[in-house]
């Protein structure tokens, strides 16, 4: 319950709305004790004939009221209420009454329960956006640890559990203790003879609850995981359809989903099971309680049927407090799971952050360089002591079999992740001396898989800058996306679908590079940029970058040899360890492995425009 209410005040706004909904509940409870003593007084056996009737109450019948030993407070109360009726219309005051008490109670139940919602709606907001906000500031370790399925189970279902539950909360914590403590008082008043039944069966009514809360949570807590899974398995074909289709793993897929989709229908049942089970307990212990308290009270302490209806009204309050306190309690369980879950993930320090003294890394003016560099994943070295460097204006390539380590080196450079030993620097300064974002700024970067979302093509390429529709165009010609761009029904204004899937992959690529060069910085990233273009395509993006030679910094990682021809040097990498450096007719000489790749590569591509 901590963790909710930890939740809950993440944001300090919240604290009123809660002192609101406090009082919004505290009100209802009391609205419903005056409907009950209302209620008490319409049924008062001794003037009941005369309010139907509609006449005032007669003097005989107040000097029996007056003469009438007062045995409780509830007595005295009704009494003063039949005096006051005197010379006016009786049953016009008691009906003035009721509808004040209803008017009264109507609008507590609203007020109390839009508080509460407007509690658990605002709680589920903040926690989505604050849950955001905070893997954004992860490094990139974490995605590798967790998958969409899990992160996105986590953002949307958690949040909305926990705000359901804090609702809850606010009803069995506050509310719940509030009206027990209120109706016991009353009760007590009333007859504390009469109250000492209740003891008895506090103990047969929370026993269940404690009992049955922990199985509640633990089936909580092993449906949500398997929820994670269930929808990891559904994101996942769904995003492999293709493949699943080529293979025709129809079968197999399904097989994968129903494992998943069968094992949560089992833990559902467990969880209902024990959310369920408390209601029928209760009602049992609560009607075997009532039922002692009426025949108590009638047999032993004469107490009039009024009296009795008020006490059993005011009881069934408490009880029903209780009962529902039981009902909401696996919902609470399963908040507290969520929070558990959502928690985990927020109290993550990021592993990367920005140093007190961190500047500001206006432009690149001399080098990048790589000093004594390694760099681990989990147990195994990626990079191994690896060093170079990379002057301002010039276009170096890192080549490599597969595997090698390539493209972790252009992932520490913006520090994505963190070096373990040696340095990084750019113009003098490590890497880490700058702020994380002004670092980025001077980085244009291109992946081998584009992101794109769903938005209009010119918003895709301004990525969230105010770039004007000028450079937008500018970009967009450079990168030679602007032929198919003029061919879409909006032109730069056309929709996008999820992840670009209305484009192809060359012209996702085109896109993602267009992104890059309207960036205007002074690094230039391509790792894999063209792997998804045809010849051509390939050609022109080849043009337009050897045409940023000596006016951008190029880090170019790449297979096929038009994209590194035309660099100034060449990185051989192996196994995380570099093996040479030099222009290509230097590594051709010097290097057996980088010979061997290059004549291989060269064969590839020339056998077809020999056949």
């Amino acid at each position: 319950m901590f963790l909710l209410l930890k939740a809950a005040l993440r944001n300090r706004k919240h604290l009123s709305l809660l002192l609101f909904s406090f009082l919004a509940l505290g009100l209802l409870t009391i609205s419903n004790a005056l409907e009950i003593s209302a209620l008490g007084v319409l049924i008062n056996a001794e003037t009941l004939s005369q309010l139907m009737s509609g006449q005032p109450l007669e003097a005989p019948t107040l000097e029996l009221i007056g003469s009438h030993k007062t045995t409780n407070p509830l007595q005295w109360i009704i009494e003063r209420v039949q005096q006051q009726m005197v010379n006016v219309s009786s049953l016009r005051v008691l009906i003035g009454i009721l509808v004040s008490v209803a008017v009264f109670k109507a609008i507590c139940l609203f007020w109390s329960r839009f508080m509460t919602q407007l509690m658990a709606i605002r709680v589920s907001r903040d926690l989505r956006l604050q849950y955001f906000e905070h893997i954004q500031t992860l490094p990139m370790s974490f995605y590798q640890k967790h998958n969409i399925g899990s992160l996105s189970s986590r953002v949307v279902g958690d949040a909305g559990q926990i705000a359901t539950s804090i609702n809850s909360i606010l009803t069995n914590y506050l509310h719940t203790p509030f009206t027990i403590i209120l109706t016991l008082i009353l009760c007590f008043y009333i007859s504390w003879q009469l109250s000492m039944v209740i003891f008895f069966g506090i103990p047969m009514i929370v026993l269940p609850i404690t009992f049955l809360a922990k199985r509640v949570k633990r089936a909580s807590r092993q449906l949500q995981s398997n929820q994670e899974k269930f929808a990891s398995v559904l994101i996942d074909f769904l995003a492999g359809i293709q493949t699943v289709k080529i293979f025709a793993m129809e079968t197999f897929s399904f097989k994968k989903y129903k494992e998943q989709n069968d094992r949560m229908a089992v833990l559902e049942s467990k969880a209902a099971k024990y959310g369920l089970l408390t209601r029928p307990i209760l009602h049992m212990m609560t009607t075997l309680c009532l039922a002692s308290v009426v025949l108590y009270g009638l047999l032993t302490l004469k107490l009039t049927v009024s009296e009795l209806i008020v006490f059993c009204g005011l009881l069934q309050l408490s009880y029903e407090a209780i009962k529902k306190f039981a009902d909401e309690n696996a919902n609470i369980q399963r908040g507290v799971v969520a929070a558990e879950r959502m928690f985990d993930v927020l109290n993550l320090r990021p592993e990367i952050e920005d140093k007190k003294d961190a500047i500001q890394l206006t432009g690149f003016k001399e080098k990048i360089e790589f000093d004594h560099v390694w760099f681990r994943y989990q147990d195994e070295w990626i990079l191994k002591d690896v060093s170079f460097t990379i002057l301002k204006g010039e276009t170096v390539a890192i080549v490599g079999p597969t595997g090698s380590g390539k493209s972790t080196i252009v992932q520490l450079l913006p520090r994505l992740y963190e070096v373990q030993q040696g340095e990084i620097r750019i113009d003098g300064k490590p890497v880490n001396a700058y702020t994380q974002r002004s670092l980025r700024d001077q980085i244009a970067f291109v992946s081998q898989k584009p992101f794109l979302f769903y938005d209009t093509i010119a918003a895709n390429i301004a990525f969230g800058r105010n770039f004007s529709r000028e450079d937008i165009y500018t970009a967009a010609k450079r990168a030679h996306a602007d032929e198919f761009i003029i061919r879409q029904p909006q032109k730069y204004d056309s929709m996008l679908a999820e992840a670009g899937q209305n484009l192809s992959g060359g012209q996702q690529q085109r896109l993602a590079i267009a992104r890059a060069l309207v960036k205007n910085a002074p690094v230039l990233v391509l790792d894999e940029a063209t792997s998804s273009l045809d010849a051509i395509s390939e050609s022109k993006i080849h043009s337009a970058v050897a045409s940023l030679h000596g006016q951008v910094t190029q880090v170019i990682i790449a297979h096929r040899l038009g994209t590194i021809e035309h660099a100034d040097r060449i990185i051989y990498i192996d196994r995380g360890e570099k093996i040479a450096e030099g222009s290509k007719s230097e590594l051709l000489q010097s290097c057996d492995q980088f010979r061997l790749m290059w004549e291989t590569l060269y064969r590839t591509e020339k056998e077809p425009a020999t056949t």
